[in-house]
């Protein structure tokens, strides 16, 4: 292929994908920045579809959903099974779903569009957090600025899962971390209850276990309440086909513990590295 003169490629060296879009502020000509991941790949009309959002003049940012490539691999496709579950992603499946549109508070910057003039009034990400990064911006954007983020369905890219087990636990162990970390650094946008769950759900096993053995009147309900649990991953794990079942099944239930245990982790760290 030939040489594309339209596009620009800055070398920045080893730094974070924050520290990198920092950098281009300095070289963007136009209105508006666009930030997709490098494992990522827009739908047609994708620029198309967020500047008509930005008619308004109170929205800052616009967002859309991150969805799974149809060529990704099982264990990449069981990955995004899990993402797209309510049991994992709660409220917030819409990262992963064509969902309405709406207004948030902090997103993913997968998919991310933003004025310039708001990221240079802000400084940039202006933070050496990574993963997390998007999260202070969109916080900044919100109760700093008070302006807006939509979310639009149409505003659509594909993203890449990294696969099962292995792989998909180790970013879900670093979301977790920082999550963890931002409920008591960033209150705003991560002190939610849907976040605490899995840990909470950890204590329960580990406190109920222990009640289970020392009173007896206990054990049936603990029991009750692992089978029932159970069950409910079961559940939610058939749609998603029959090739599937076993991946998301105990991929569920590994996402569950992994992100239990990091976000605790983080919850209680004093300072993460990136301090």
């Amino acid at each position: 292929m030939g040489e594309d003169r339209s596009v620009k490629i800055i070398p920045t060296g080893v730094i974070t994908p924050p520290k990198k879009r920092d950098m281009a502020l300095g070289y963007a000509k136009g209105e508006i920045l666009a930030f997709i991941d490098d494992d990522a790949y827009p739908k047609k009309n994708w620029l198309k579809n967020a500047i008509i959002n930005f008619q308004d003049e109170r929205v800052a940012a616009v967002a859309g959903p991150a969805v799974t490539p149809p060529d990704d691999n099982l264990r990449q496709k069981a990955s995004s099974a899990i993402y797209e579950s309510i049991l994992v992603s709660g409220p917030y499946t819409y990262r992963y779903l064509p969902q309405k549109r709406r207004e948030v508070a902090d997103y993913p910057s997968c998919n991310f569009f933003i004025r310039k003039s708001i990221m240079q009034e802000l400084g940039g990400f202006n933070t050496n957090f990574w993963p997390g990064e998007d999260t202070k911006l969109c916080l900044d954007i919100v109760y700093k600025l008070g302006k807006k983020i939509i979310y639009d369905p149409k505003v659509l890219v594909y993203h890449h899962r990294r696969p099962l087990f292995v792989a998909h636990l180790a970013q879900i162990a670093n979301y977790a971390l920082h999550r963890g970390y931002f409920a008591k650094r960033y209150p705003k946008t991560s002190l939610r209850l849907a976040y605490f769950i899995p840990s909470l759900f950890l204590a329960f096993l580990l406190i109920g276990g222990w009640l289970s053995l020392n009173i007896a009147p206990f054990r049936p309900l603990y029991f009750f309440s692992i089978f029932s649990y159970l069950g409910l991953v079961f559940i939610f794990s058939i749609p998603k086909g029959l090739r599937l079942i076993s991946l998301v099944f105990f991929g569920i239930i590994f996402t569950h513990f992994t992100y239990g245990i990091y976000f605790l982790r983080g919850l209680f760290s004093r300072k993460l590295k990136e301090e």
